[in-house]
């Protein structure tokens, strides 16, 4: 069983930036393909950004590419989220997630943990 706990999420101004981390324990992040995904409310969960199981393979949505920097250290099982010049449409609670097969995937259906979210909120 994978547990996933993100942290770092908060109140920032229009502009600003934050980094989220996800911390994985009962199996690394070197034998799993992850990503993040956000949930505003009243909206579906939506995908951000994915890496795949080596993290030499980032790919984005197109709503934060150029903003949003997806990394991850395998030997700490911890996955990054730097999110630049944040837009208030950016608040959302935030998902790490993570599957145990291959390939590139932008769904969450495709996915079979995730972590129990963390606030962002961007104000104007």
């Amino acid at each position: 069983q994978v547990q996933l706990v993100e942290s770092g999420g908060g109140l920032v101004q229009a502009g600003g930036s934050l980094r989220l981390s996800c911390a994985a324990s009962g199996r690394t992040f070197s034998s799993l393909h992850s990503g993040w995904f956000r949930q505003a409310p009243g909206k579906e969960r939506e995908f951000v950004a994915g890496i795949s199981r080596g993290g030499d393979t980032p790919y984005y949505s197109d709503s934060v590419k150029e903003r949003f920097t997806i990394s991850k250290n395998n030997a700490k099982s911890t996955m990054y989220l730097q999110m630049n010049t944040l837009k208030p449409e950016d608040t959302a609670i935030y998902y790490c997630a993570a599957k145990s097969a291959f390939g590139r995937a932008t769904t969450t259906t495709l996915y079979d943990y995730w972590g129990q979210g963390t606030q962002v909120t961007v104000s104007s």
